[in-house]
């Protein structure tokens, strides 16, 4: 996304969250202003996080974080229902800012960085991903 990011982490040590976001925020805007010749802030707001408790929470999240670039091309869409989902499916497969490739494709290098088994059984195939995020842009579609 232009100005703000979605990432879903699991903390391993009380405080390590708000530790990693401080730390990965400020080192890729220190970076990224060096890099370009500009100071000031790169993202939309500050940090928030949300505790998931529960699966539903979670499955939710996870599309959500993978269907939110959808925006990029339709903005409307959560409200007015996806008009080709295969079209939009082809754009999320190739906007290479987001893990939602790598879930499709296992051989990607980011597939590294993913932690897959941290969702409880949600993914066993490759095909398992790709159906939750297929409901997920039916079911806007369909409750429009």
């Amino acid at each position: 996304m232009p100005n703000h990011f979605h990432i879903l982490i699991k903390e391993v040590v009380e405080g390590g969250t708000a530790a990693f976001m401080r730390k990965l925020c400020t080192g890729y805007s220190t970076y990224f202003n060096k890099r370009h010749g500009r100071v000031g802030p790169l993202f939309q707001g500050r940090y928030r996080s949300q505790h998931v408790v529960s699966d539903t929470h979670l499955k939710y999240l996870f599309a959500y974080i993978h269907l939110n670039p959808v925006k990029l091309i339709d903005s409307t869409w959560k409200e007015r229902g996806i008009k080709n989902i295969m079209e939009t499916k082809k754009f999320l497969s190739t906007y290479k800012y987001s893990s939602y490739t790598s879930y499709l494709d296992t051989s990607r290098e980011e597939c590294a960085l993913l932690a897959k088994d941290a969702f409880p059984a949600y993914f066993l195939e490759e095909k398992d991903f790709e159906d939750l995020h297929t409901e997920w842009l039916n079911f806007q579609t369909d409750n429009t």
